[in-house]
């Protein structure tokens, strides 16, 4: 029953972190209209492909707080929670520049 019970756990929590995956990859393609497909971006945008994932990080809490002016991202990134900001970092900072 044990053993039942812990694959049944382990079943589940692949199942929600290939969702939070898809949830994450979700938000990223909404940034893709200013810093381009896979997070490489055109002449005169911020790239985020490859970027460490604390820089990223602080650059998006900086942008939330208002502490790093900008004509959008202050706005944008108040609509994710602190969890979600750090979700985004880690994707875009595994993607090759």
């Amino acid at each position: 029953m044990t053993k039942l019970l812990a694959s049944l756990c382990l079943a589940l929590i692949s199942t929600w972190a290939s969702a939070d995956d898809l949830q994450v990859r979700g938000m990223a393609s909404s940034c893709s209209a200013c810093h381009g497909s896979l997070g490489i971006a055109q002449p005169g945008m911020d790239s985020l492909a490859g970027v460490p994932k604390e820089e990223l990080t602080k650059k998006l809490m900086d942008f939330k707080s208002g502490a790093k002016p900008a004509t959008l991202m202050h706005q944008l990134s108040k609509g994710y929670s602190d969890a979600q900001i750090e979700q985004l970092a880690s994707y875009f900072s595994a993607l090759k520049k």
